[in-house]
């Protein structure tokens, strides 16, 4: 069965502006917003993929404005932005039809590569969900209910990154669901239903851009990438 691509690029959320006067994801870089840059790693990967842009109802008259003078994404889907990561996901699945495999990332991580998301959508050929990680690279403690800490073993746990890929009918039934506060992810909402998820290999670079360090790292690696 021949499945359609569907991209939910999750911006806006806390809103965090570090410092400028427009949110985060719109703050550019090398002559584009952050946004467009994650955008166009997907329009990279397939022609035909189908574009969800879910962002604050009161940011959407900007990045439409842009998108009109700039001639870019001239074929997308924007709904409104939720409460939470999980209401603003679920606002985004309505849009996404059964027999489908979607995509969902974070709008502020630029540097995913569209050699990574091809290489996911063709795992899903061996799985129903797919998530990936990247092992942590600092030592862990515990903190126990008393404010004492223990050293864990940093080897039996994964830093979890998006995009998170899903076949569009079990994403759907999981965002079902109520609302839950555990639910710190898309994974952690399919598995609340009993689903196996399976992971592969992140990629390092994938950052998230949420703070202002962040920011100037990401700087440095679009400047390193044009030498």
């Amino acid at each position: 069965m021949n499945r359609r691509y569907y991209a939910v690029i999750l911006a806006g959320g806390q809103g965090l502006r570090m410092g400028y006067d427009i949110p985060k994801q719109f703050i550019e870089i090398e002559g584009k917003p952050i946004l467009r840059h994650t955008i166009e790693r997907f329009m990279e990967s397939f022609d035909d993929i189908d574009i969800i842009v879910v962002l604050p109802s009161g940011e959407k008259e900007y990045w439409k404005e842009y998108c009109n003078r700039t001639g870019f994404l001239k074929r997308y889907i924007m709904p409104s932005g939720g409460i939470t990561r999980f209401h603003s996901v679920q606002n985004a699945l309505k849009y996404v039809p059964n027999g489908a495999i979607v995509a969902i990332h974070d709008g502020v991580r630029p540097f995913v590569t569209s050699d990574f998301i091809r290489s996911m959508f063709e795992k899903m050929e061996e799985c129903n969900a797919l998530v990936p990680v990247i092992p942590p690279v600092e030592s862990l403690r515990e903190i126990g209910p008393d404010g004492t800490s223990t050293a864990v073993d940093r080897s039996r746990y994964r830093l979890v990154q998006t995009p998170q890929i899903f076949y569009s009918e079990l994403v759907k039934e999981a965002y079902s669901q109520p609302y839950n506060p555990l639910f710190t992810d898309d994974a952690s909402v399919v598995e609340y239903l009993g689903h196996k998820v399976s992971i592969c290999e992140g990629l390092s670079s994938n950052i998230k851009i949420t703070t202002p360090e962040d920011l100037a790292v990401a700087k440095a690696i679009f400047r390193g990438e044009k030498r």
